[in-house]
C-alpha cells in the first residue's frame, strides 16, 4: 500500500525533541526526510542512554531519515541548503525567531523559489511577541502558562510532569497537524504557507478546565482544586491496603454512588 506522504521531500533543520519527533512521523506516512546537522552532529547524539555504540534516544528520534552534515555558516552550506530547499515540499525548524533569516534561509528568501514550499517553524513564543526571543525548554512554557500550578506534591512544590508536555503537545502535534492541512490548502490552491508554531500558546488547551473554573467563578484554580487534578473524590489516586495503587475516573452522574450512603458512613 501507498503510503499517504510517499513522494513528498522534508528538510528538517531541527533539533532533540519537539521537531525530529515531528519529522519523524512524517517519515513513518513516507516522507523522504533529510536532516540537515551541523559538522560534529546536532546535540541529542551526546544523550544518554547509548546503545550500540550510539544515543539510543537520536535513533528513535531519526530513524529512517536519511542525515546532511552542513556548515549553515559558511557560503558553500548555505548554497548546499537552499538546493536542497529548492525541491523540498516541507521545511520545518526550529531556531529562534530571526536565525534563519540572517542565514538567508527565511521563509521570504527561500518561498520566492519555490513557492509551494509549506515552512514550519517552531519556538516557544512565537516569532512576534515581548517573549519571542527568549530561550527555553519544556519546563519554562509549562510553568509560564499555568499549568504546574494545577499539580503540587507533597514538598509544596509544582510536581514535574512524567513526559515533555509542551515539546509534544506544543510543538510536535501541532506541527503536524498545521503540515497536514497546509498540504490540503496547497492541493486546492497550488500555494504553500508559513506556519507559525508557538508551543507556549497551544499549552492552553491542556487547561481547558481551569479556564472554565477561572471565567466563571473569576479566579484560576489553585494546587488540587481542578476537577481533574484532584478537586473531586472521583477522579483520582488512592492507594489500596496491598499498597498498589487505584486509579479511579467516575466523572460520570451515573457512576456516583456516594449519594446513597448514609451520612454516617466512613472509610
Amino acid at each position: 500500500m501507498t503510503q499517504p506522504l510517499s513522494g513528498l521531500t522534508v528538510i528538517d533543520f531541527s533539533t532533540l525533541l519537539p521537531g525530529p519527533l515531528a519529522t519523524l512521523m512524517l517519515a513513518e506516512a513516507g516522507a523522504d526526510v533529510i536532516k540537515i546537522e551541523r559538522p560534529g552532529g546536532e546535540d541529542m547524539r551526546r544523550y544518554p542512554p547509548f546503545f550500540a555504540g550510539g544515543s539510543a534516544p537520536f535513533a528513535l528520534l531519526n530513524r529512517g531519515k536519511r542525515s546532511v552534515f552542513i556548515d549553515l555558516k559558511s557560503d558553500a552550506g548555505r548554497s548546499q541548503a537552499l538546493s536542497l530547499i529548492g525541491d523540498a515540499d516541507i521545511l520545518v525548524e526550529q531556531f529562534r525567531p530571526g536565525v534563519m533569516e540572517r542565514l538567508g534561509l527565511g521563509y521570504d528568501a527561500v518561498s520566492a523559489s519555490n513557492r509551494r514550499l509549506i515552512y514550519c517553524s517552531i519556538t516557544g513564543y512565537g516569532q512576534s511577541g515581548p517573549r519571542a526571543l527568549e530561550a527555553g525548554h519544556d519546563i519554562n512554557y509549562v510553568g509560564r502558562t499555568g499549568l504546574l500550578d494545577l499539580s503540587w506534591g507533597s514538598r509544596d512544590q509544582p510536581v514535574l510532569p512524567p513526559a515533555q508536555i509542551a515539546d509534544i503537545g506544543g510543538g510536535t502535534f501541532p506541527a503536524i497537524i498545521n503540515v497536514l492541512l497546509a498540504l490540503l490548502r496547497r492541493e486546492r490552491t497550488g500555494e504553500g504557507a508559513f506556519l507559525d508554531i508557538a508551543m507556549a500558546d497551544a499549552m492552553f488547551t491542556f487547561s481547558l478546565f481551569a479556564q472554565a473554573i477561572g471565567t466563571a467563578g473569576g479566579r484560576f484554580p489553585g494546587n488540587g482544586k481542578s476537577l481533574l487534578a484532584g478537586g473531586s473524590p472521583r477522579y483520582g489516586l488512592y492507594r489500596a491496603k496491598c499498597g498498589s495503587m487505584i486509579c479511579v475516573g467516575a466523572l460520570e452522574d451515573q457512576l456516583d454512588t456516594s449519594k446513597n450512603l448514609p451520612k454516617s458512613a466512613k472509610f
